[in-house]
């Protein structure tokens, strides 16, 4: 990740100069890039919660999919998770140099351009959508479709750069994958399918104004109205907890309707009830060192919190088919 001063000089963390890249880019030339770039613009980590959240939607829907089916559906679910990445990094090109946690990106960088970013993230989407629909159920294929659409020109596309809601209504783009794994084996969309899309979709605000609030110089700088940007820090937080109290709730949900079992219920208890903890205090420490503090360990135990929840579902639901 690139250091804050010295992306605000127009330099990435390794010392090269961004607007050198960025006139690379202008004249449609890159460095080279190699597989490590292209795997760059997929956003590996984002498509890791993807990839898990999927295979929980697939392990927890009743009935049963072949093995090689659903090693195919996971994969088709990572490629296009990885597009919607590529493609993402190809609009926001012209802000991502500008931001210390994007600078370093393949785009800013020069090792690749927004030309080969939108072609990559191109053929990734319809291969992966196309497969998905031949090989395993075009209702998984639909949602896929309209997730990749959806995270492109609904939230990159219109809402980032035009409301502090982006996050919230961009947010479902997100939540999609456990839906798409649940629609792999059963060609539906039901209520526990919806149930979980719904947690993830909670989830997404604490999260990423969590992130924000550390981080709001970068999204001034580029003009992005993020939450802390247009309506301040206090209100942020305060948003934060209004969030965090109805997620917590909705996340034990699964415990009392056949979804999860007594030791999901047990877990998603605990894990709430830190993750409320760590959002009180994101509401009340407001100044200084200690909010970032506070606003970065909120944000680490997100990751954490959500991949918990969907863990302990993926296990259930795994004991309960081979049992």
């Amino acid at each position: 990740m690139a250091d804050t001063g010295l992306a605000e000089q127009g330099f990435d963390a390794d010392g090269n100069a961004v607007m050198a890249a960025g006139a690379m880019r202008a004249a449609g030339t890159s460095a080279g890039g190699d597989v490590r770039d292209f795997i760059a613009l997929m956003k590996p980590r984002v498509m890791s919660l993807v990839v898990f959240t999927a295979m929980t939607g697939l392990a927890a829907a009743p009935g049963q999919l072949h093995p090689f089916l659903a090693v195919i559906a996971i994969l088709c679910i990572a490629v296009g998770a990885g597009a919607s990445g590529a493609l993402n990094m190809w609009y926001d090109a012209d802000i991502d140099g500008r931001m210390a946690r994007t600078a370093a990106r393949p785009i800013p960088r020069g090792r690749l351009t927004a030309d080969e970013a939108l072609t990559f993230g191109t053929v990734l989407s319809v291969c992966s959508v196309l497969t998905l629909g031949v090989i395993v159920n075009w209702v998984a294929a639909a949602l896929l479709a309209m997730t990749i659409a959806y995270y492109l020109f609904i939230y990159t596309m219109w809402l980032k750069r035009r409301t502090p809601q982006n996050i919230v209504i961009g947010g479902a783009a997100g939540a999609f994958p456990p839906m798409i794994g649940w629609a792999a084996v059963t060609g539906t969309v039901s209520f526990e399918s919806i149930l979980l899309f719904l947690i993830i979709f909670m989830w997404t605000p604490p999260h990423f104004w969590a992130l924000a609030l550390y981080r709001v110089r970068d999204y001034e700088r580029v003009g992005v109205p993020m939450l802390p940007v247009v309506a301040g820090p206090d209100e942020t937080r305060r948003q934060i907890l209004i969030y965090s109290l109805l997620l917590v709730p909705l996340a034990v949900t699964p415990a009392f309707v056949g979804l999860g079992g007594i030791v999901y219920g047990v877990a998603s208890t605990l894990l709430g009830a830190v993750f409320l903890a760590l959002a009180v205090k994101v509401w009340r420490v407001r100044e200084g060192s200690a909010a970032d503090k506070a606003a970065k360990a909120l944000f680490g135990f997100s990751i954490f919190y959500l991949f918990g929840l969907f863990a302990v579902l993926l296990v259930e639901s795994l004991v309960r088919s081979w049992t």
